[in-house]
């Protein structure tokens, strides 16, 4: 889902997880462990910012939790990586 929401972004490795990279930045990742998975937006704000659209879910400064069986809706998602994307391109500003 997330290759196909940024098509261009290069697959890599950060923190020994499966990440994309987008303009030099790590956008998004992800993780699986044995109860959940995890969203990664490689960010300490953009949980925060977009805490309003995330109830129901757990999550840590870094991570957003769901269950196995229960993928992300698409659209949160995509509010996601816009929320990182919004942050790289200003800081790079």
């Amino acid at each position: 889902m997330i290759h196909g929401i940024i098509p261009h972004a290069e697959e890599c490795i950060s923190y020994g997880m499966p990440a994309f990279r987008l303009e030099g930045k790590v956008i998004a990742g992800f993780a699986a462990f044995k109860n959940h998975l995890a969203y990664l937006p490689h960010s300490g704000s953009v949980l925060g910012e977009l805490a309003d659209d995330l109830p129901g879910y757990d999550s840590t400064l870094g991570s957003l939790h769901f269950p196995i069986d229960k993928p992300l809706p698409k659209s949160l998602v995509k509010k996601l990586i816009a929320t990182r994307l919004k942050e790289v391109r200003k800081n790079s500003a």
